[in-house]
């Protein structure tokens, strides 16, 4: 998977909506999720909304969602 790192000032994000998962926490360590017109996902850092942005292909980000829900990443947490 090829990530590349944008500013969160580039003008693609612009008009985009960031998601943050119902299940974040309080403190405001989580990541926000937004899609992009051609099907790209932008990854950033909550607490840093003007930072960094990752971009993901739709097919590299489809392929990490099924593998989390099938657990492949459940040994990363302990």
């Amino acid at each position: 998977m090829d990530l590349v790192a944008y500013s969160a000032n580039d003008p693609q994000f612009d008009s985009v909506t960031w998601h943050k998962s119902q299940h974040s926490n309080p403190s405001g360590n989580c990541v926000e999720l937004a899609g992009l017109a051609d099907g790209t996902v932008a990854i950033r850092n909550s607490r840093y909304p003007a930072g960094p942005a990752l971009l993901c292909a739709p097919a590299e980000f489809s392929a990490f969602l099924a593998a989390a829900r099938d657990g492949e990443f459940d040994s990363l947490l302990g």
